[in-house]
């Protein structure tokens, strides 16, 4: 009797029988081989390898390499459960609780690693870098612009972002001191009056801004 032709993409069955702790140990596997190896280097196969399981069955629950790179920067913000915390309380400190989330996912060393490399990877391949700006907008800058009454809402979001991208990459990227050693307290404490300047206020800029001509 001739054997039952399988769908394309679907994982050999020694694969699908690992059960339904596989997808987790490919997510985990993916986060590690992503921090050690960057997104160039990364394979499916090498991702596999590291979870245990065959190859076919992480094309099955992701699809593409682009698919499984996503998947692990949500794992690593977890942003369903973080951002109506940030944003269900109102206008008032909304800086400060973005700032304190942001800060808190880079000083935990069990999402820092797979984050440095998701950086990493985005300042230098384009299709790490067009994951990293999908899932920024889709989950965090379009669900913060949607909270905001005030005018130009997706931009200021994405100033709000920029400044957070810079201190990450001083901070934990390239290492400038002394914002490499600062208390995480002290620079949550300095730049959240900035976000909430950006998310809240009529002026963005404020007083602080650049000088208009007389």
């Amino acid at each position: 009797m001739t054997q039952e032709r399988r769908g394309r993409g679907r994982p050999a069955r020694k694969a699908a029988e690992e059960g339904p702790g596989a997808r987790e140990r490919i997510l985990q596997a993916a986060r590690a081989e992503f921090a050690e190896r960057g997104y160039d280097k990364t394979t499916m196969r090498g991702i596999a390898r590291a979870a245990g399981v065959d190859a076919a069955l992480v094309h099955h629950y992701f699809g593409t390499k682009d698919d499984v790179f996503a998947a692990a920067i949500e794992v690593s913000f977890e942003p369903a459960m973080v951002i109506p915390q940030i944003l269900g309380q109102g206008a008032a400190g909304i800086g400060e609780r973005l700032a304190r989330f942001l800060i808190g996912i880079w000083e935990n060393p069990a999402t820092r690693a797979p984050l440095l490399a998701i950086i990493r990877s985005a300042l230098t391949h384009e299709a790490a870098a067009k994951v990293l700006r999908g899932f920024v907008l889709r989950h965090l800058l379009e669900r913060v612009a949607g909270e905001l009454d005030v005018p130009d809402p997706q931009f200021r979001a994405e100033l709000a972002a920029s400044h957070m991208v810079g201190i990450v990459i001083l901070r934990y990227v390239i290492r400038v001191e002394p914002m490499a050693s600062a208390d995480p307290e002290e620079i949550i404490r300095i730049v959240a009056p900035t976000l909430q300047r950006y998310l809240t206020e009529p002026d963005p800029v404020g007083p602080g801004g650049p000088a208009t001509e007389g």
